[in-house]
């Protein structure tokens, strides 16, 4: 059995709370698990202590036991030193789009074209 430790939507409509639950990678999101080890609620500011809370030493074992965390679970654990994650890096995703790329480019050809114009 492949387990997942990952998050569990709770809270009513526009207002998001998450329990971060040990549950069978099949099992839907929202659906069985095995344990409730911590909860995030991303309405709290970012500096607040109870925005994200884990129990890490159940946490511990079942990481033990094979259970692997989601990026998103990943992150609050390394923020805790429970696990280590790796920095990721995209560049390509920073660069804009082609039609965004191409703006850019007639805008400067038309500040060269003026600045030749005022030149002459």
């Amino acid at each position: 059995m492949a387990l997942k430790i990952r998050l569990a939507r709770g809270g009513s409509k526009k207002r998001p709370y998450y329990h971060v639950v040990i549950a069978d990678a099949r099992s839907p999101r929202d659906g069985r698990f095995l344990e409730k080890v911590g909860s995030w609620n991303p309405m709290l500011a970012k500096d607040d202590a109870k925005r994200v809370e884990l129990d890490a030493d159940r946490i511990k074992h079942w990481i033990d036991h094979g259970a692997q965390p989601t990026d998103r679970v990943l992150r609050f654990l390394a923020e805790a030193g429970v696990a280590t994650r790796e920095v990721k890096s995209n560049p390509e995703k920073a660069k804009p789009g082609k039609r965004a790329q191409e703006r850019a480019a007639e805008k400067a050809q038309k500040v060269a074209d003026a600045a030749a114009a005022t030149a002459e």
